[in-house]
């Protein structure tokens, strides 16, 4: 998609979401995946801090485990965004979900796209964030991931796409939301085998319908 089309971006993105509902399943943890609603829209991304437990240094999207407060799974995404990056829940307009994806350590965690003012102030917790930085959607759009990072699941290795955005590498869970959301909203081709154990393939026909 030409950087011309980013008044397409937005739209698109609602009326794809609008028409997904993922099967439902078991959810331990759920992420925000914020998108700005500016000309050009952005994805909000964060690196965690270098003395996490887990996933130290990584690039992710704000989220965590589902607490025994919460009232559902999208208040998770929202409460977590909140104390991460100081994102407030009322000015994050939730536009669908997705397939949940299992993590390294076996969660599964299901993603929310949520529409959020472009000029939001965000205030990364220093305790779990090291930075905060934005990314054009139509970067992902037009740039092609490389397939130079592996991991390993449940005895098998795994390559995953990653993409390097000015000194941020994002790659793992985190890449492979990207895209998905890439895939089922705007039909982008990318070349790569999905793991079926860590979620089902995007149907390739048409992105509303879950694949059987």
């Amino acid at each position: 998609m030409p950087d011309n089309n980013n008044i397409l971006i937005l739209p698109q993105l609602r009326d794809r979401l609008l028409h997904y509902r993922p099967t439902p399943d078991h959810v331990d943890a759920a992420v925000l995946i914020p998108v700005t609603d500016t000309a050009r829209p952005e994805i909000i991304l964060t690196r965690r801090a270098s003395h996490m437990s887990s996933h130290a240094g990584e690039v992710a999207f704000p989220g965590g485990k589902r607490d025994s407060t919460d009232a559902s799974i999208v208040a998770t995404a929202l409460r977590e965004s909140r104390e991460e990056i100081g994102l407030p829940e009322d000015r994050v307009e939730i536009i669908g979900e997705m397939d949940t994806f299992t993590s390294r350590v076996g969660l599964r965690v299901q993603p929310f796209v949520g529409m959020v003012p472009g000029d939001v102030p965000l205030v990364g917790n220093p305790d779990e964030i090291e930075s905060i930085f934005r990314v054009p959607v139509d970067y992902f759009l037009n740039e092609k991931p490389s397939y130079t990072h592996k991991f390993r699941f449940r005895d098998q290795e795994f390559t995953v796409p990653s993409f390097n955005y000015e000194d941020y590498v994002i790659w793992g869970l985190t890449a492979f939301m990207i895209v998905d959301l890439m895939k089922r909203a705007y039909d982008h081709e990318i070349d790569f085998q999905w793991p079926s154990s860590i979620i089902a393939p995007p149907p390739s026909a048409d992105p509303r319908k879950k694949s059987g």
